[in-house]
């Protein structure tokens, strides 16, 4: 995608203050939304601990108003060993739990035939680290301290240029998931912020639950572009959280961001 027609760098990636076009500068100066409810989040979380620990000391009180229950006697009747074989371990193909812990970039969309390459993701192979994927946000600090918190383990991606006419980066965002549902809670996050903007139409994903895709209806434009149209797509599944990014000339159907969201979601 030539720079002179829109940016080839998809939304998520761009910093409105830098008025540079080339395709380096504007791929280091990457700036998504910060990705953060605010107050929001802690009053509901809030009000749901204030909700658990009340309903835990009305049922202490309801529990000693009761009588003691009788126990079981400790004598139990012997139970007759099953005979015959267990069931048969899933193969690699079958587990997800191998699949996912596997070489991610493998589970990342192949390229279309004959799509370019996208420039501006670098020489990474595929892969990129904590502090290149926090960079890509308004505030890399906030977004570096945030991601360790939800447990972040690695990110590959994948890009490409559909001739003039489309430039796609998806991403797989993997955590650990120890303590913290990190991939659900990114997600949450991106779909927060997206369905804050204007002028935004979404869908859910089938098969994600509360996955969606965003399509923006009124173009963009930063200095040194012509006007553009972007899209998006955000769900997860177990330790996984997908985004999608996409800039057109013209507005994205709904059918393109769908179907490589759908896709790219049955691989997980």
């Amino acid at each position: 995608m030539e720079v002179s027609e829109v940016p080839d760098v998809p939304k998520g990636q761009r910093n409105p203050e830098n008025s540079e076009v080339s395709p380096e500068a504007a791929a280091s100066e990457a700036a998504p939304r910060a990705r953060r409810r605010g107050r929001t989040a802690l009053l509901v979380a809030g009000a749901a601990a204030l909700g658990l620990v009340a309903g835990t000391c009305v049922g202490y009180l309801v529990q000693a108003e009761r009588d003691p229950t009788k126990l079981p006697p400790l004598s139990q009747p012997t139970l007759a060993q099953a005979t015959g074989k267990g069931p048969e371990p899933l193969s690699a193909k079958q587990d997800r739990k191998v699949k996912v812990n596997g070489d991610l970039r493998e589970l990342l969309l192949k390229k279309p035939s004959g799509a370019k390459d996208a420039d501006y993701l670098g020489d990474d192979d595929g892969w990129m680290d904590l502090a290149t994927y926090a960079g890509n946000f308004e505030k890399p600090e906030y977004a570096f301290s945030d991601f360790l918190s939800k447990e972040f383990r690695r990110v590959a991606v994948t890009g490409w240029d559909e001739g003039d006419d489309y430039a796609v980066e998806i991403r797989l965002t993997q955590f650990h998931q120890e303590e913290t549902l990190g991939a659900r809670e990114s997600t949450d996050d991106d779909r927060y912020w997206a369905g804050t903007e204007k002028n935004v139409k979404s869908w859910p994903i089938p098969g994600t639950g509360d996955g969606a895709a965003y399509v923006y209806t009124q173009p963009e434009s930063d200095p040194g572009y012509l006007p553009y149209y972007t899209a998006e797509a955000h769900a997860w599944r177990g330790d996984i959280e997908m985004e999608i990014w996409m800039v057109a000339a013209k507005p994205v159907p709904k059918s393109k961001i769908m179907d490589l969201a759908k896709r790219q979601m049955e691989r997980l």
